[in-house]
């Protein structure tokens, strides 16, 4: 493990008097794989939403690689370094999946808008700099033999690949994902969770997986944070959260955790 990535402290936003989130606090170590589970509603894709510059808190801080994110747009968000999945898959579904993973590039683009309209060699340089990392990332997830097909022909299981290869087109160095097995056979779960680990081990990028399949969490999660109605209730390894009463209790009557 390494330095404090993320440092989240006493992070509230209200929805029509509702605290979505009710002053959460919360660390992220480089390296880490960290799990962030609860019932439904209980601030989690709220929480993504909120680091990715998508909501902006109604109080508390949220830093990124020692940097301030409040009041910074996505776009300035995921040029320090932190890119998500989606819990609905939000991909251009006429576009091929090498398409979908090329526009995540825009951000690393040196080139400015004269050196595109005129094709100029530096452009060029460019254009074969990004295809190739789209093609590395490609092989990296198994998706190659995807590449020409539009997102919309796929799979559910490949699109949650291409959503993801598009995340990791970002270069991220924290990665935000939001439910990625949803929609998933057995055995492409499976599968993901070998990607994930492959994505720490290799490409040594930092985790915040939130996830409802417990079963995955328990095997894959280094740590696990546990949300509910808007308050961090509970976090440890994930033996102690299945054994805290808290935990036991917020999940009464949902899935079982052991």
């Amino acid at each position: 493990m390494g330095q404090s990535l993320l440092e989240v402290k006493d992070l509230t936003i209200r929805f029509g008097g509702i605290a979505a989130l009710a002053g959460v606090d919360l660390t992220v170590e480089e390296g880490e794989l960290v799990a962030l589970i609860g019932p439904n509603g209980a601030g989690k894709t709220t929480l993504f939403n909120c680091l990715c510059g998508i909501y902006r808190p109604d109080r508390g801080e949220m830093r990124f690689a020692g940097h301030d994110l409040r009041g910074l747009r996505p776009d300035a968000i995921a040029r320090l370094g932190i890119s998500r999945t989606f819990q609905n898959i939000e991909l251009f579904r006429n576009m091929t999946a090498l398409d979908n993973i090329l526009l995540a590039r825009h951000i690393h683009m040196r080139v400015g808008f004269w050196d595109a309209a005129l094709a100029t060699s530096r452009w060029w340089r460019e254009e074969v700099r990004h295809r190739a990392r789209a093609e590395e990332i490609l092989d990296f997830l198994d998706l190659q033999a995807a590449r020409h097909r539009r997102v919309a022909d796929l799979p559910i299981g490949q699109q949650k690949l291409v959503e993801l290869g598009r995340a990791l087109a970002l270069e991220p160095k924290l990665l935000l994902l939001d439910e990625p097995s949803s929609g998933m056979t057995a055995e492409e779960k499976e599968d993901l969770v070998f990607r994930i680990k492959d994505i720490l081990e290799e490409l040594g990028i930092t985790i915040v997986l939130v996830e409802h399949d417990l079963k995955l969490v328990m095997g894959i999660a280094q740590r696990v944070i546990v949300l509910d109605h808007g308050q961090v209730i509970a976090e440890g390894t994930p033996a102690e959260v299945q054994q805290h009463p808290d935990v036991i209790r917020a999940y009464l009557g949902e899935e079982s955790l052991s």
